[in-house]
């Protein structure tokens, strides 16, 4: 099959100097829709059909988004938090609108013809995957320590589930006497651990305890949520816990994930999530979507976030 033979295009005349960034692709593409979508430029989208299939790019200035200019431009956070938002806003829409596969940030082609090449190689994988997302959302759990939680009794498989993944910044509450041999509430007898110096590196070592301890059972019922989560979802993808500083979180964040959820059972899927962070008060769960599919977009690992095609 030709790409450029079967190639229709919304483009105007090709200018050496923009190339064309891809923002998904879906089985059809409502004209009204595009006409009210901002893409990169501010301009509105626009459809690249081939074979079958519906790319809906928008048209990126070499000057900004070619390859030399994105390495630069990606230094600078708020130019960066720009485009993810104007890129997630039109895949967005195409996903209220049905199913789409959405392009990784930054996927720009030198012009409509090798848009429509892509389409025309990647048809059969592109078709399995719309038929896949097809009536299904993505929505994502995230779940964060609760420091000094205590986990209900059945919520503790004993060693089943556990993992050696660690969480930076998780902390249990620990008593002072607590490791000292003392009991709870008292202080070690005077002049019976060498001083305030051993004193001290007794309270430390019960604090590291402590910690461990909570880091271990967050992590169990992190488990022990997803694996529920994943058995009334139709795919799910356990990505790493972000940093507090990009979740916003006072505590650790022990588990971020992604369901693919039928539309019809959603309700289902929302009931489990409550009904999990009543059965586990050790870790705070948190629901957001849905979302475009953006975890099970392909079956493979995902690629790093930037891909640049550019002519040779």
């Amino acid at each position: 099959m030709s790409s450029t033979a079967d190639l229709v295009s919304d483009a105007g005349p090709a200018d050496p100097g923009v190339g064309v960034w891809l923002h998904g692709v879906t089985r059809d593409a409502d004209p009204a829709l595009l006409a009210t979508t901002a893409g990169m430029d501010g301009a509105a989208v626009r459809a690249v059909r081939a074979a079958g299939l519906v790319a809906v790019v928008s048209a990126a200035p070499l000057s900004e988004y070619g390859e030399e200019a994105l390495r630069r431009n990606l230094e600078d956070l708020a130019w960066l938090e720009r485009a993810a938002r104007t890129h997630h806003a039109v895949v967005a829409a195409l996903s209220r609108a049905g199913a789409v596969v959405p392009a990784r940030l930054a996927t720009v082609h030198h012009d409509d013809a090798r848009v429509a090449g892509q389409l025309a190689a990647r048809q059969a994988e592109l078709t399995t995957v719309l038929d896949r997302l097809a009536g299904r959302d993505e929505w994502g759990v995230k779940g964060y320590v609760v420091p000094g939680a205590t986990p209900r009794i059945e919520s503790v498989p004993g060693a089943a589930s556990r993992t050696s993944e660690s969480v930076p910044g998780a902390a249990a509450g620990t008593s002072e006497s607590a490791g000292s041999g003392a009991p709870a509430g008292t202080s070690p007898p005077v002049g019976s651990g060498g001083g305030a110096g051993a004193a001290y590196l007794r309270r430390r070592r019960a604090q590291l305890t402590a910690r461990d301890e909570g880091q271990r059972i967050a992590v169990d019922a992190a488990c022990a949520v997803h694996g529920a989560l994943a058995g009334q979802a139709v795919a799910a993808r356990r990505h790493p816990p972000q940093d507090r500083r990009l979740s916003g979180a006072p505590t650790a964040m022990v588990l971020n994930g992604a369901y693919l959820v039928e539309q019809s059972s959603l309700a289902d899927f929302h009931r489990l999530v409550d009904a999990l962070a009543d059965r586990h008060p050790e870790i705070r769960l948190e629901l957001t979507g849905p979302w475009p599919p953006y975890s099970f977009a392909e079956e493979r690992p995902a690629e790093p976030a930037l891909t640049v095609r550019e002519p040779a």
